[in-house]
């Protein structure tokens, strides 16, 4: 099983604290990272366990989390263990994720509203914000998407 270098653990570390402040936990950001740098690039719990050196458990946790959000997805191999990969296409899978995410809360905002009467002023105009912003975001994720996928052709051909 591969051991990460001491400059290899402190890229881990450092993704930690990144997806730390990003709201999630650290051993996230450590898993995520020592997919991006593994070799082979598919990890089964137990390999990623050793190299991290954190509890099987804590990471099959952390990998569903992964698997949830789109960030990485099972991999297949010839054995008995499940292996994980960093999902093909990256973050703009992880963006399409989240829009959809983004128009199950519209629906349910849409809902709200068409439950609150009329004349409840104060609060349609809370959950009309609420809906704007997510109307926004559904669009603007989807405009950054093909901005994205531009910018990245145009990066890998200079």
């Amino acid at each position: 099983m591969a051991t990460p270098t001491a400059g290899e653990r402190e890229f881990l570390d450092r993704m930690g604290l990144c997806f730390e402040r990003f709201g999630g936990p650290r051993t996230m950001g450590r898993i995520y990272a020592w997919l991006t740098i593994c070799d082979p690039p598919h990890q089964s719990l137990t390999e990623m366990a050793a190299a991290l050196e954190a509890s099987k458990a804590s990471i099959s946790t952390v990998v569903r989390q992964l698997q949830e959000a789109g960030m990485v997805e099972r991999f297949p191999v010839a054995d008995r263990q499940h292996h994980y990969r960093i999902t093909p296409g990256g973050f703009t899978h992880v963006l399409r994720v989240q829009m959809a995410h983004a128009r199950s809360a519209l629906d349910a905002v849409e809902l709200g509203l068409s439950v609150v009467d009329r004349d409840r002023d104060e609060q349609r105009e809370r959950l009309e914000d609420v809906r704007d912003f997510f109307r926004f975001q559904a669009e603007e994720t989807e405009a950054l998407i093909e901005r994205w996928q531009q910018f990245r052709t145009q990066n890998r051909q200079g």
